[in-house]
């Protein structure tokens, strides 16, 4: 859906109290992104954009105010289980949800190259946290009963995707019961499975990425390659833009950053195409989908590092599939033989012999011919006399060669 340009400011504040030296806006990115350059999700939109699918991005909020995002309806109010009350959760204090929700769902805008993967859907945002780091530029980790009590939230309020742009190294009890029942109420969990990988080549944990019906997404750079950081492990189910990735920031314009987090929604926008596609899909069907009709990665097929490949837009919404198994085909039987067509080969092999035959026949009767007629000539020219070389005139004219040995020998 297209609204007017980027020329009136966001206005709407969090709630009074709520956020802790916001961030401001930021300038307007206008050149088209290389992330949507590459995936093209625009391909897809003849046929799905995601419509009347409910995405929940469980993160610090979504500032329904964007301008790519203040249609009406696209942002939900959500909840905000960060701070105590009843409050909302479409507000942001540091534009890290708004940047997830916006690659999933950011409305077009004249003379604006970013847009969503899913624009047709609806954001339903979750507040669970207010800052990435804190003060000392440490992470700041996420209460895993806040968390739980998000994921379990978004299963209760109708949401068919669920996207997770954050990861730890730690298996809490709560968050994975949360997933648990976000599965079992089929929902399709995307989430990203961490930065911390380094130059170590060790398999690091993630979670939630590693829990059972979650879809976890590593990210790649401009080059394809995987991210430097990006950590890898048998959770890695597929990858997606991740470096240098161009999404919204909140009030207003657009800011470039790295990570899975921002390669999570890429995902998640594909999955909410999916899901508007084929309404009766289970989500353990959409998410075997989304990793068979990937893009080769460089890791190939199944990778550690590269998953299945890199998420395609178009190929999960349009590819043909057959989700039963195939059925065995009969044993092969050879034909019974064709009696013709062997008496008809018999024929050519004996005619090919009898011209082999007669081809040799006749380069001998030619090679003979020749023979004759050169000897014929030279009698002619000798007029049939001997040669000299074959007359010996006597015997003191011929000078045998003794072998050496018996030139030297001793006269007795």
């Amino acid at each position: 859906m297209a609204v007017g340009p980027l020329t009136v400011q966001a206005t709407a504040a969090p709630p009074r109290g709520a956020c802790n030296n916001p961030e401001p806006g930021r300038p307007v990115e206008r050149l088209l992104p290389w992330a949507q350059e590459m995936l093209k999700p625009q391909r897809a939109w003849p046929f799905s954009t995601g419509s009347g699918i409910t995405v929940a991005v469980v993160d610090s909020g979504v500032d329904a105010d964007h301008p790519q995002l203040r249609t009406r309806g696209k942002v939900l109010p959500g909840r905000d289980f960060y701070l105590v009350g009843s409050l909302p959760g479409n507000y942001d204090c540091v534009s890290h949800g708004t940047g997830v929700a916006s690659i999933i769902a950011a409305d077009h805008v004249a003379d604006i190259g970013f847009q969503g993967v899913a624009p047709g859907a609806r954001i339903l945002p979750i507040r669970v946290s207010e800052r990435e780091t804190g003060d000392t530029g440490q992470v700041e980790p996420i209460d895993p009963q806040i968390l739980a009590k998000g994921i379990r939230y978004a299963a209760d309020s109708g949401a068919r995707v669920l996207n997770l742009s954050m990861s730890g190294d730690q298996d809490q009890g709560p968050v994975r019961a949360a997933i648990a029942y976000a599965v079992s109420k089929d929902v399709v969990v995307v989430a990203a499975v961490g930065n911390r990988q380094g130059n170590s080549g060790d398999v690091l944990p993630s979670y939630p990425a590693q829990y059972p019906g979650v879809l976890g997404v590593g990210a790649i750079s401009t080059t394809g390659a995987r991210l430097q950081g990006s950590q890898f492990g048998p959770y890695v189910d597929l990858v997606a833009p991740g470096g240098s990735v161009l999404a919204a920031t909140r009030r207003t314009g657009h800011a470039y950053s790295d990570g899975t987090s921002f390669a999570t929604p890429f995902v998640a926008a594909t999955a909410a195409l999916v899901r508007a596609a084929y309404p009766k899909m289970k989500a353990a069907d959409v998410i075997q989908r989304l990793k068979a009709t990937t893009t080769p990665a460089r890791g190939g097929t199944d990778g550690s590092q590269y998953g299945a490949g890199i998420v395609d837009p178009y190929r999960a919404v349009t590819e043909g599939m057959v989700l039963t198994a195939a059925h065995q085909l009969p044993s092969m039987q050879a034909p019974p033989p064709d009696e013709h067509a062997l008496a008809i080969a018999a024929r050519w092999r004996t005619a090919g012999d009898e011209a082999r035959w007669m081809t040799s026949l006749a380069i001998g009767g030619t090679l003979l011919i020749i023979v004759l007629t050169a000897l014929l000539v030279g009698g002619h020219r000798r007029r049939w006399r001997a040669s000299r070389s074959a007359i010996t005139r006597n015997h003191e004219d011929v000078q045998t060669e003794l072998p050496p040995e018996r030139l030297f020998a001793r006269a007795d």
